[in-house]
């Protein structure tokens, strides 16, 4: 590796690490939030059984699932201007990701709400709760468990999607290395560089995952986790 490469990468490093800090993270956390708001609605809607909501929620997860992520891009950023509505860059970015991830958020927790065993409900139904208590207090506090993995997987994922927000010129990591390689003409050595500084944000979400996870189970075994877990806790509630 030749002196000039090694200046290169070495010169770099932070230039790409602190628009990853400062940008792809909190796209990436701003974006998460938004779509587990979104999935946990449309879980919400097609469990509770009403019929024209649940259209609405199945259309709107079929829209996203089949449709790929940077076409959404494209019409939130560039399309939507048409129509009157002018967002910039990063907000574009947050609504496109939240919108696009929460509809496979709601999937996960559909599939998570309706492994709760069904007499939970009955029970919960008998001791008075309503639907609404019967979800915050009974069914979520069982489910979230259970969807946590898939949920914390999605989240990963979405950190290595946000590269495509270069795409509709967010200034995150990738486009840094991009503006770099495009300098320097060294793109094999500098987009490896991007990789590995992905790679090392993937793996603390890795390690923090596997770490909230046996802290999950444990809480669970423990019976410190779940205020509501359980017909007993709710009638004591």
């Amino acid at each position: 590796m030749s002196e000039r490469l090694i200046g290169i990468l070495t010169s770099s490093f932070l230039k790409i690490l602190i628009p990853g800090i400062r940008v792809t993270v909190p796209l990436t956390l701003l974006s998460f939030a938004l779509s587990f708001v979104i999935g946990l609605l449309l879980a919400l809607v097609q469990v509770a059984g009403l019929k024209f909501l649940s259209l609405i929620a199945r259309f709107y997860i079929w829209i996203f699932r089949g449709t790929p992520l940077i076409v959404q891009l494209f019409i939130v950023f560039f399309g939507l201007p048409s129509v009157g509505i002018t967002l910039d860059a990063f907000p574009a970015a947050v609504i496109a990701f939240g919108m696009n991830l929460g509809a496979y958020n709601a999937e996960i927790f559909r599939s998570a709400i309706l492994a709760v065993p069904k007499g939970q409900t009955e029970a919960a139904y008998m001791i008075g709760l309503n639907y609404p208590q019967t979800m915050a207090r009974i069914i979520l506090p069982q489910s979230f468990p259970i969807a946590f993995p898939s949920l914390f997987n999605n989240l990963i994922s979405l950190l290595k999607d946000t590269s495509l927000a270069s795409s509709i010129t967010v200034i995150e990591l990738f486009t840094t290395t991009q503006q770099i390689a495009a300098r320097t003409y060294e793109p094999f050595a500098l987009y490896l560089e991007a990789a590995f500084i992905y790679l090392v944000f993937s793996t603390a979400l890795s390690a923090l995952q596997r770490w909230l996870e046996k802290k999950l189970v444990w809480e669970s075994k423990s019976g410190k986790s779940d205020k509501g877990s359980g017909i007993n806790k709710a009638m004591i509630g």
